[in-house]
């Protein structure tokens, strides 16, 4: 794939929709502060949520962050390219809306062999959060971002669907102990085989340390509900273990049932019902990430 016209497009500070492993992502360079803000425009996004910066390798990480600690050199050797995204502090280039005017900055260098030679070709890091409306379902395919963003994007890259389906996993290394703050397709469980024991994210207020921390994201427009929906109305349920009328079965497992989640509640979006019930995954690790998705998404 030539991918010269989105590099052009990039570099003169314009937005373009990229695919990755995880979400397509709404791209611009990481390094232009006016190309940052047109995210947070086309996306109606918060300044108080910071973008992941994609990288295409651990030397271009570590030459945005301020400090680059042994958990995450650990981190980066173990799991990139892939879709585990580290929060460092970082450096003076990288710019305060890009972060939240936080100190740190979230770093990540994608799997997807297009979003890899895209960073290649225009020679700087990309911003680039999942190409959707805030707090929306993210986007699995080109057609999701079309359909959500509109003229909103300069261009979509077709890479064809997303494999894993959901948000990368995040985890702070920027203090004394690494912290949990997003769970992923890469477990809590293969994580401390890297660093030991994670610390557990507290609070003080202000901006997020990380995407997907709102109380409401990754939302179908129809109402979702984890578990019994209102006795009134018409749904449909999304169930793996008991057989419901009319309802969908997903994966039984986790992996692949998050390949399937997005794709799945949009397709349901399309029906027009009332509400979406599902029944809740089961409390196992390899569930966690699914488990905070469809979490999030039942928040009113």
């Amino acid at each position: 794939m030539d991918l010269s016209l989105a590099a052009m497009l990039l570099r003169r500070g314009e937005l373009v929709a990229i695919p990755t492993e995880t979400v397509y992502g709404l791209a611009a360079n990481a390094l232009d502060a006016a190309a940052v803000e047109k995210i947070f425009a086309a996306k109606g996004r918060p300044r108080t949520s910071p973008l992941i910066v994609h990288v295409d390798s651990i030397g271009m990480a570590r030459s945005l962050a301020a400090d680059w600690p042994p958990a995450a050199e650990a981190l980066a050797r173990r799991f990139w390219p892939g879709p585990l995204t580290l929060v460092v502090r970082k450096r003076a280039a990288i710019p305060d809306i890009a972060t939240a005017g936080l100190p740190t900055v979230a770093l990540r260098m994608p799997a997807h062999p297009i979003a890899l030679e895209l960073i290649r070709a225009c020679g700087f890091p990309l911003a680039a959060p999942s190409a959707n409306p805030f707090t929306e379902l993210s986007p699995t395919t080109a057609e999701h971002v079309r359909q959500a963003l509109g003229d909103r994007v300069a261009m979509v890259v077709d890479g064809g669907a997303c494999p894993v389906g959901i948000e990368s996993a995040v985890v702070s290394v920027a203090g004394a102990t690494p912290v949990l703050l997003r769970p992923g397709s890469i477990s809590r469980e293969r994580i401390e085989e890297v660093v030991g024991p994670l610390g557990e994210f507290v609070s003080t207020g202000g901006a997020d340390p990380s995407p997907g921390m709102h109380r409401r994201h990754y939302s179908p427009r129809t109402p979702l509900y984890l578990g019994d929906p209102p006795p009134e109305g018409r749904g449909v349920w999304l169930y793996r273990e008991r057989a419901r009328e009319g309802g969908i079965r997903m994966p039984s497992d986790a992996e692949g049932y998050a390949a399937r989640l997005y794709e799945t509640l949009r397709e349901l979006d399309l029906r027009g019902a009332d509400w979406i019930a599902v029944e809740p995954p089961p409390d196992e690790p390899e569930w966690e990430a699914v488990r905070d998705r469809l979490t999030r998404a039942a928040e009113r």
